[in-house]
């Protein structure tokens, strides 16, 4: 980012402290170029001001060729000696950073060898919270259908949409997001093995929010806006959210043990933790993962899952919540077998 935004020493000092204050130790690209020497890049021009900026369908091109590896990789994680992959009964693919048609489902079907009648859909261009809206698709299939097994792959490959301008949504965006995948298998209440008990859905959508977190296509790539009022309409709208979520499920707050919040940034995070007054510990596999991978956008809040689950005990509850554009709010009450 030094080196593309041609930043004076100044500006350079601030880009440090934003970097330092973030969170985050790590994320992940599928792009070698940002770990590698200029001379070695490959994706961006080897020139001063990244020219010819590479064009979307540049971008895209790098999506479809990615994108379903990482995809089955991650399945293969999920399932382990659960299932086998041709016991998958249906297909929910996630991802709002790649489009295409025939697309990432069609893609991932010919790799793993499903077959050519199953159930699919896909969720695109939701933005973070769309796992939960998967997790939600996924529940209602498995209740009319009690020997589903639904796949559900949420991949995001945020750094295929790096902008040179070093406007601050493009500065925070590029602080940010990384790539990764996560999937998760929902199943119909006959399936032998025990996990979480999906047992309530709820959203919201705060439309004053509207125009401070927004996720536009251009010809050189998605463009992000992330308006530093999103803490702050957080801090205010949060504890509402909770609130009605939690009387629509008929379970006490005091009945939560675990708390899933996506990831969606530090200041986030902790202005979560102030309008739920919580001393940050109750959020603290949102920080880790926030820390380890920083924003997947909707793979994240599955990475924070993963550690949540590990820690419970049967009955405990789990109150998970997600948010993206619009500004929209998704949330789960699960509880674990």
């Amino acid at each position: 980012m030094q080196l593309v935004f041609a930043m004076n020493q100044v500006e350079n000092r601030k880009l440090k402290y934003l970097y330092h204050q973030s969170g985050i130790d790590y994320r992940y690209s599928i792009i070698p170029d940002y770990a590698s020497d200029i001379r070695e890049w490959k994706f961006y021009p080897q020139t001063e001001n990244l020219e010819p900026f590479p064009s979307l369908e540049k971008r895209m091109d790098v999506f479809n060729r990615c994108a379903a590896p990482l995809s089955v990789e991650a399945i293969d994680c999920s399932i382990q000696s659960i299932i086998k992959t041709g016991d998958i009964t249906h297909l929910i693919t996630v991802s709002c950073t790649g489009m295409s048609a025939p697309g990432l489902d069609l893609q991932i079907m010919e790799l793993i060898n499903l077959p050519r009648n199953i159930y699919r859909t896909s969720v695109n261009f939701m933005g973070c919270y769309a796992a939960i809206h998967g997790l939600k698709l996924a529940d209602a299939i498995c209740t009319q259908h009690r020997n589903a097994r639904v796949m559900i792959v949420c991949t995001e490959l945020c750094t295929l949409h790096f902008q040179k301008e070093p406007t601050i949504d493009n500065i925070t965006s590029s602080l940010l997001f990384g790539d990764g995948a996560a999937a998760v298998l929902v199943t119909g209440d006959d399936f032998p093995a025990r996990g979480l008990l999906l047992t309530d859905f709820y959203s919201e959508v705060v439309t004053r929010g509207r125009k401070d977190m927004s996720w536009q296509l251009s010809s050189s790539g998605f463009q992000m806006t992330l308006s530093g009022y999103i803490p702050e309409l957080l801090e205010e709208d949060f504890r509402p959210l909770v609130d009605r979520a939690l009387a629509k499920a008929k379970v006490g707050e005091d009945e939560i043990s675990r708390w899933c919040i996506h990831p969606g940034g530090k200041r986030i995070l902790d202005a979560i933790c102030k309008s739920l007054r919580f001393n940050h510990g109750e959020l603290r596999p949102s920080y880790e993962t926030l820390q380890e991978v920083g924003n997947i956008s909707s793979a994240t809040i599955l990475f924070a899952l993963k550690k949540i689950i590990t820690t419970m005990d049967p009955g405990q509850k789990i109150f998970g919540a997600a948010f993206g554009p619009g500004l929209a709010m998704e949330t789960f009450v699960a509880t674990h077998e």
